[in-house]
């Protein structure tokens, strides 16, 4: 991704010292001379440095979201392992899978490590933790449902969804504000992409309807928003899409597999359809 989409700051920063001259130039065109021409740049940099204070704070939060959101998916993935009461050897393997999946290494897998232990804690307090995400992502939806959409990943990578894990998940869904129904609908989109983990499916026809509901959609949409349907989901799961709305860049791997699976279930309706 070009470096101006990924850190605009720089080419903000020269527009706003652009602006401070423009300011310069009209201040001398209204008033005239060298007064007239610091009036207006100094009006110029007194708009302009609320300008900077909010792209200061704009990108604290930026760097802020992701902390927080790679701090709360692990410590939740941990209370999620501990839902039935104890952590099994299972679970654990699990989460080191899941890693890997996610492409988390070095100091930040420790730090990963860390967050689940806390989260599988006798005192641990997911309403806190909850408040404290909602906090740092405002009004973020995006943030909020990749979060959601990583839970429910993990909790249904051993090909089961116990019911104390989804009980979780709902409070979860509910403390981050998120409907009851956007929350089964993402769990049943994430269900059916599953079945075409690692690009491939069978042909039949519970194939094909498992490949309508990967894709969010009913088996009677037109080809043209079949298509916008697939863009879009290939749209939020690119990497440099997810890293750019906040998701830390340890954690962008999974993706890819991701779109394979929305890839094969497009495929499989493509050919049906022909």
């Amino acid at each position: 991704m070009p470096a101006f989409l990924l850190d605009p700051k720089p080419f903000i920063l020269r527009g706003i010292a652009v602006a401070k001259i423009m300011g310069a130039i009209i201040g001398f065109w209204l008033f005239g001379g060298f007064f007239g021409a610091m009036l207006g740049y100094f009006v110029a940099g007194f708009f302009n440095s609320g300008l900077q204070a909010n792209l200061r704070s704009g990108y604290d939060l930026h760097s802020q979201s992701g902390d927080i959101f790679f701090t709360t998916v692990f410590s939740l993935m941990g209370h999620i392992a501990k839902a039935d009461g104890k952590v099994s050897q299972d679970e654990i393997d699990q989460a080191e899978i899941m890693m890997n999946k996610l492409g988390v290494s070095g100091a930040k897998r420790q730090q990963a490590i860390e967050c689940f232990k806390q989260g599988t804690s006798a005192d641990f307090d997911m309403a806190a933790l909850l408040s404290t995400f909602s906090s740092a992502v405002r009004f973020r939806a995006d943030l909020k449902q990749n979060l959601l959409m990583f839970l429910v990943e993990m909790a249904i990578a051993d090909d089961e969804f116990h019911a104390s894990e989804e009980a979780i998940l709902r409070r979860v869904a509910q403390s981050i504000g998120i409907e009851m129904r956007s929350f089964e609908r993402m769990v049943e989109m994430l269900k059916a992409q599953r079945s075409f983990a690692g690009g491939q499916s069978a042909s039949g026809v519970d194939d094909l309807a498992t490949a309508y509901k990967a894709m969010g959609v009913d088996a009677s949409i037109s080809d043209k928003d079949l298509k916008r349907a697939y863009r879009k989901l290939m749209s939020q799961h690119h990497p440099d899409k997810m890293i750019a709305k906040g998701v830390p860049a340890d954690m962008v791997a999974m993706a890819t597999e991701k779109t394979q699976e929305i890839q094969a279930a497009y495929d499989l309706i493509e050919r049906s359809r022909k």
